[in-house]
Formats: structure tokens, sequence, C-alpha cells
């Protein structure tokens, strides 16, 4: 018998596309009933479940990218295996924009972390954040400063990772 290669290209195209599909307030809160006990490790479940399917499809466009350059076609033609010019030429090539994207996504899980905090579904209690300290602030309209200041840690850090991000992205394009 002849193997059927298992299409799993497409496979987690679709659950890409079906997690895109969902609202992220109704996965967000439905991942926040389904976790009853809040945690750190809850916290990065639906920061996760929401951020691969965009950074899943920009590696995949950038692998279908690389595979048609001509160093790509010169491995081949050399014969060696497809394993290796996987992981030694294509993957490296693709993993390089995709730094850019990450830097991105790591302030956006940042504000993600924040206003899951302030809404009282993020982390437990006890623990302080940013986005409990704004929540903090909310009943208290004397003291200015508990918003100020997370506010503006949240800002700035946000930013500097997309300042990071925008480096990355004009070293890439210079080198």
């Amino acid at each position: 018998k002849k193997a059927k290669p298992i299409p799993l290209d497409s496979m987690v195209q679709v659950m890409s596309e079906i997690f895109q599909s969902i609202p992220r307030l109704v996965l967000i809160v439905s991942l926040a009933a389904i976790f009853h006990q809040k945690s750190i490790g809850m916290v990065i479940a639906i920061i996760g479940m929401m951020s691969w399917p965009p950074i899943y499809r920009y590696c995949r466009a950038e692998m279908l990218r690389v595979r048609e350059l001509s160093f790509i076609e010169a491995a081949r033609a050399y014969g060696l295996p497809e394993w290796r010019i996987l992981f030694r030429h294509a993957l490296p090539h693709t993993l390089a924009p995709v730094t850019t994207e990450l830097a991105f996504l790591a302030g956006a899980s940042i504000i993600a972390e924040s206003s899951l905090s302030f809404l009282g579904i993020g982390l437990p209690d006890h623990v302080v954040t940013w986005g409990s300290l704004l929540s903090s602030g909310r009943q208290q309209f004397d003291a200015w400063w508990m918003v100020v200041f997370p506010g503006l840690a949240i800002f700035i850090t946000v930013l500097c990772f997309n300042i990071l991000a925008e480096r990355i992205r004009a070293y890439r394009r210079f080198s």
C-alpha cells in the first residue's frame, strides 16, 4: 500500500481560521469560565490562544516565499535532503522576519494581560499587575497617580517593544 500524506498544513490553516473567526472577548470569557482558578498559566493560555494565528499565517507566508527562492532550488539541484534544506536554509530565512512580528506580539501581550487584569479575569487578586493597579485606581478618584503611573508604565513598555521591532525591521532591511 502507498502511504497517504497527512494534509497538516491544511488542517492547521483551518484551525487558524477558526480561531480568528471567534471574537476575542467571547474567547476570553469562555476560557476564563472554563478555568475556575485564576493563575499565570491561564493568562498565558488565553494570550497564546489569541496570538498564535497571525504569527502562524505570517510564518507560512514567509515559508511559501522562501521556498521559491533560487538558493533553495540550487540546494535541491545539488541533491540535499529535504530536511536539511528546511532546517539549514529555509527556516533561518523564514524566522528572521518573524522576529519583528514577535516583538510586536510582546507589546500586544502586555496590553492583553493588563486588560484581563483590569477586567478582573486575569491573575489572582493577590498578584499585583499594571492592570490590577489601573482597576484599583478606578474607585479612588482623588488618587490620580494610581492610574497615571501604571498607565505610563504600560505605555512606555509597549512603546519600547514597538521601537525594538522597528529597529529589527530596519536592521534587517539594510543588512
